[in-house]
């Protein structure tokens, strides 16, 4: 089973800093990255920078449609061209058919902001203890995930600041 997590880091280049992790892990086959996106937002900048990652999930999973329907109405930023506007509200119930509701929209604005960044990341197949020791030292906040509310603890327990 595919996981989707959230993770937001403290400073603008924290998501970038995972990227190039991920990239070493899924290269020694400890994980797989299925698709996946990022956010930064520099703090002098008045809005957020997105990208979609390419280089480690080949032709993505989800899409870039998918990314930029998501990062518009979290950032209220277009992104792959995909237009918003008036048709922003009716897009977003449609991402409730998939399971991205407004509390998840409303949780994730609200917790990246300006001198942060955020990963959004699709995987599977993670050998857990080497995924931990090679993010030791980055400091990062799971948002959200579509785990089990008994495998999420265990996962906020192995990237919990010791």
């Amino acid at each position: 089973m595919a996981t989707l997590t959230v993770w937001k880091f403290p400073t603008a280049g924290g998501a970038e800093e995972a990227i190039r992790t991920l990239e070493q892990l899924q290269g020694e086959e400890l994980i797989k990255v299925h698709d996946g996106a990022l956010v930064s937002w520099p703090a002098d900048k008045k809005k957020p920078r997105t990208r979609q990652l390419h280089n480690l999930a080949g032709a993505g999973a989800l899409g870039g449609a998918f990314w930029g329907l998501l990062f518009g109405l979290l950032f209220f930023v277009p992104l792959f061209g995909l237009a918003i506007g008036a048709a922003a509200g009716a897009l977003g119930g449609s991402l409730a058919d998939v399971g991205i509701d407004d509390k998840f929209i409303e949780r994730i604005r609200a917790q990246v902001t300006p001198g942060t960044s955020a990963l959004f990341a699709l995987t599977s197949d993670a050998v857990i203890d080497r995924v931990r020791e090679a993010f030791a030292g980055q400091e990062a906040e799971l948002l959200e995930t579509n785990l089990s509310a008994d495998q999420e603890a265990k996962l906020r327990e192995a990237f919990a600041e010791d």
